[in-house]
């Protein structure tokens, strides 16, 4: 099974993106808050896929992003945001792609499903 951690500020939005994925076939680690050791999550969970939510400026989001690439570079990060520009802000933040909010589940899919090659479990 495949393994995504998704970070979400907002208890609802999480709620639909976990539901989502796990309906997909993901096992999904939902995290509320920024707070969280990623390293730590990332090491003892193994995740294919880490969404980090992108809020107002995205500083804290970069800054994660940034730690997990310089331990995991091949690992896929990817913004979630309802930032009208995050077409062109996700690149400069580190991150592999992006998710606007609100989002459609096909396009959550196909954007998670990228990441993640046929044959690798």
């Amino acid at each position: 099974m495949h393994t995504i951690i998704i970070q979400e500020t907002d208890p609802g939005v999480l709620d639909v993106l976990t539901e989502a994925l796990t309906i997909e076939g993901f096992d999904v680690l939902p995290i509320l808050n920024v707070e969280e050791d990623f390293l730590q999550l990332i090491d003892l969970h193994r995740p294919h896929v880490v969404v980090l939510d992108y809020r107002l400026d995205g500083s804290m989001s970069k800054q994660i992003c940034f730690l997990i690439k310089e331990q995991y570079p091949h690992l896929p990060v990817i913004a979630l945001s309802c930032n009208y520009n995050i077409d062109r802000l996700y690149g400069e933040g580190g991150f592999d792609d992006y998710i606007r909010k609100p989002f459609d589940l096909d396009k959550l899919y196909s954007v998670i499903k990228k990441y993640i090659p046929e044959n690798k479990a």
